[in-house]
């Protein structure tokens, strides 16, 4: 397994520019013209990628008012029924194809998260450069295989998942030919705290499956997508939409075309801060060096006195003799008379 992916000719791991995901969901509204300013608006924050999902509500569940089918305390969505919260999020399959060429006559990629076999042939008709897994969809195996097969890059969520279901859907996306993964970061919880993120979860997951890998964002904000690039995220995926006044099912943790953009131009600056590791001295400080500390002769000093600690000091700028010299200097004398401000060297030493 590599530790780089290639998405239509564009290579994303570790050193190469973070590679950033416009989850579009339920933020258009059911309005299709309203999804084609999200795709606008993905292209003028700086995304790569504008992402889809590809269900229905009878793909995803049946039409049932039982207590099971009931979301439960703890989300934006409490108490609706399941069957209708998707109908009012999924995304005609019919868009999908226009809303592809949108993206790529402005040079944005498109993909999607395919939730059951049929979305993955569908998506495969479309011609998708890549598939994603939704964190919910991480422990079924048979849709992991179906997308396995299509020979594609593929993203995975890991939100809920323990080390050990993570790793049984990495084996079994290996073993129905998946050579290309990336495994992102997530914690399903809408919006996400800060404090359940984890990011150290990064650097572990790249090292235990030598996979590059990123951040399915929900939090609020953009300051937990800088801190994962930080710690080695290559792909950042955050939900966009126009305005959060216009409501929604994902509306609440989903970030502004504004905001998307201050999110991307911090990571390109905390990009340019990594770096690698380098101890030597760069231009600018070069310049920066005269300014040190040394020795100057701080008294006048007739020829054959010694030098004192009142006659020489570490002082800045940095023309005279390295401070760690000090102590050799003092009680030898002068050769000749110094007057005060002159920078000590070894000629003046007797």
């Amino acid at each position: 397994m590599t530790a780089f992916i290639e998405i239509a000719g564009r290579r994303i791991g570790p050193l190469q520019p973070t590679f950033f995901i416009a989850e579009m969901s339920a933020n258009h509204g059911q309005d299709f013209e309203q999804a084609v300013e999200i795709v606008r608006a993905a292209k003028e924050a700086g995304a790569d990628a504008v992402k889809l999902q590809t269900y229905t509500p009878d793909t995803l569940t049946i039409d049932s008012r039982r207590p099971e089918f009931l979301i439960g305390k703890g989300t934006l969505w409490e108490g609706r029924n399941l069957y209708e919260l998707y109908g009012e999020g999924f995304t005609p399959w019919e868009w999908q194809p226009k809303l592809k060429a949108a993206a790529e006559e402005l040079g944005l990629h498109c993909f999607s998260t395919p939730f059951d076999n049929s979305a993955v042939d569908f998506l495969e008709s479309m011609n998708v450069p890549a598939h994603k897994i939704a964190s919910f969809e991480l422990v079924d195996t048979s849709l992991l295989r179906k997308v396995a097969v299509t020979g594609k890059p593929i993203i995975m969520s890991t939100g809920m998942a323990t080390l050990a279901e993570i790793d049984e859907a990495v084996r079994t996306l290996r073993g129905a030919g998946c050579t290309q993964l990336a495994l992102l970061k997530c914690t399903s919880a809408y919006p996400s705290l800060p404090e359940d993120m984890n990011l150290r979860t990064i650097p572990h997951l790249a090292a235990a499956f030598g996979v590059p890998t990123g951040l399915s964002d929900h939090t609020l904000g953009i300051a937990v997508p800088v801190a994962a690039v930080a710690l080695g995220a290559c792909i950042v995926e955050k939900h966009l939409t126009l305005r959060r006044s216009d409501g929604g099912p994902d509306a609440a943790f989903s970030l502004e075309p504004a905001e998307f953009k201050a999110m991307v131009n911090a990571v390109r600056v905390a990009e340019k801060a990594l770096g690698h590791v380098n101890y030597e001295v760069t231009e600018k400080e070069a310049a920066s060096r005269v300014f040190r500390r040394s020795l100057f002769v701080v008294k006048d000093i007739k020829a054959g006195e010694p030098f004192t600690p009142d006659n020489v000091r570490s002082i800045r700028p940095g023309y005279g003799m390295a401070p760690k010299y000090l102590d050799e200097v003092m009680g030898r004398r002068a050769v000749s008379d110094i007057v005060a401000g002159t920078p000590l060297n070894r000629e003046l030493l007797g």
